[in-house]
């Protein structure tokens, strides 16, 4: 029988030297400038730059960054200083995604430095951070995600610390202790249940309890569009990227198919 692991290397073979060579030169061209000022694992500033660029499809550890009261993740100063090696002083082009910027005031863009390396493969590549896309920013999706599953497959970065990993959907308790952070849940989907409003995809017999995957009736499309049936997912086994939260147990909120991966029938 297949397994996940097994099927995932199989989807990193066929991705993964279109991965390598991917960039987002096909994207809609940004300002070109020099990094300035690198903040974090995921934001620079441009010599002159009229914003802040927040490095699209992809999260790094966080910084507290003057927030009172947050704490540090993790590892979050080696990924700002994997970034600082990578654009400091460098000349990159902006590439801009469907949204140009966040509620923040922020350039959302994939940055390409003058000699061709896409930052955001090669954060992910150095295991520096986690796929992060928004229904409305998700462009070269496979390819960063080919580029994550072989960062966690040789443990590169984050992937080495428990903080980051790979959470089971069985475990509800566990779940529920690290509710409202970002997370990637995998498991067997027990049932698929459909309301008017929402499909739901149950891990477990108590869907008051167990953890859930939640899509909206507004979402559906994007889902079909990628012929990602969800209602033929029961018995298999998928992983999931999102935030986690309380909602009869613990839930993720999935509003576009590049967040599930499926792997084999159980």
């Amino acid at each position: 029988m297949t397994t996940l692991k097994a099927f995932f290397t199989a989807a990193l073979l066929v991705v993964g030297l279109a991965a390598h060579a991917a960039s987002p030169d096909g994207l809609p061209r940004g300002e070109v400038g020099i990094v300035a000022t690198v903040i974090d694992g995921d934001t620079v500033r441009l010599k002159d730059g009229s914003a802040d660029i927040r490095l699209v499809g992809i999260q790094a550890p966080k910084l507290p960054l003057g927030r009172k009261g947050f704490k540090a993740w993790p590892l979050a100063d080696e990924a700002r200083q994997a970034l600082l090696a990578l654009t400091q002083d460098r000349q990159v082009t902006l590439r801009l995604g469907t949204t140009a910027r966040d509620r923040n005031g922020r350039t959302l863009a994939h940055l390409v430095r003058e000699d061709g390396v896409w930052i955001q493969g090669e954060m992910l590549r150095q295991g520096w951070a986690r796929v992060y896309t928004f229904p409305d920013n998700r462009q070269l999706a496979t390819e960063l995600s080919a580029l994550e599953t072989e960062a966690r497959d040789t443990k590169r970065g984050i992937w080495a610390d428990e903080f980051y990993a790979v959470r089971e959907a069985a475990d509800a308790a566990a779940l529920m202790s690290v509710l409202n952070t970002f997370q990637i849940v995998t498991g067997t989907v027990h049932a698929v249940a459909k309301t008017k409003e929402r499909i739901y995809l149950n891990f477990g017999d108590d869907f008051r309890s167990d953890f859930t995957i939640s899509v909206d009736k507004r979402d559906w499309p994007r889902f079909d569009d990628a012929k990602l049936d969800l209602s033929q997912l029961t018995d298999h086994t998928i992983e999931v990227h999102g935030w986690l939260v309380s909602r009869n147990g613990p839930m993720i909120e999935a509003t576009h198919p590049e967040q599930i991966r499926v792997g084999a029938r159980k």
